[in-house]
């Protein structure tokens, strides 16, 4: 009779158990709906004519020349520590493949910040400093302290708005995006792109 009575209580608590695994699985699966239902509410909202539309940022990181209207042909490019590191680790020759993705003559720049951040870097990126002082690419004078790149590079082209970005530096892409009107160039998969940059231009695509 012991037993007996332990097995209806070992069978009652897994019913229980049962119950209430089901219970939470329905308070998920209604948690999940409920939050569906709030993003398509907020996804679309209704115009002052009363019709409904999907609603948008103010501004698109892809709506380039609508933001910045000094941004054209021939581009001046400001190229990142590591985007030199990855253009040799890729073998591909940074000149040509500017011309090739923006389909015009560029201009390519480094800052006195980057070449120092090269310097520090030591000898085992000593190729990629002799790639940085190449005749051909610019250099810009920083007038500030410090050689903190990405701060430089973020308040440079805050200042100037003619500068397209090369960098495959993921923090410093999130920094950039915030900032309307600047296309980043970036290397994914040994292959030069442009990121959302307007099809009008024929940028190709990967």
């Amino acid at each position: 009779l012991l037993s007996m009575g332990k097995y209806v209580m070992k069978t009652a608590n897994a019913d229980q158990q049962k119950k209430m695994m089901n219970i939470k699985l329905k308070l998920k699966a209604a948690n999940k709906i409920k939050a569906k239902k709030q993003n398509e509410k907020e996804k679309y909202k209704i115009d002052a004519s009363g019709s409904f539309h999907e609603s948008r940022p103010d501004h698109f990181s892809e709506l380039f020349f609508r933001h910045n209207k000094a941004l054209g042909p021939p581009y001046h490019v400001i190229c990142d520590t590591n985007f030199f590191y990855y253009a040799r680790r890729a073998k591909k020759d940074i000149f040509t493949e500017m011309t090739r993705i923006l389909l015009a003559k560029c201009y390519l720049y480094v800052t006195d910040c980057i070449v120092g951040e090269a310097e520090k870097m030591g000898r085992k990126y000593k190729s990629m400093l002799r790639s940085m002082k190449d005749p051909r690419i610019r250099r810009l004078k920083c007038q500030h302290k410090g050689i903190y790149a990405d701060d430089c590079i973020c308040s440079r082209v805050n200042q100037h708005r003619i500068f397209l970005i090369a960098t495959c530096d993921r923090d410093l892409k999130k920094r950039l995006r915030k900032i309307p009107g600047v296309p980043i160039v970036y290397i994914q998969a040994f292959r030069f792109t442009v990121e959302k940059l307007p099809e009008a231009y024929g940028a190709p695509r990967f």
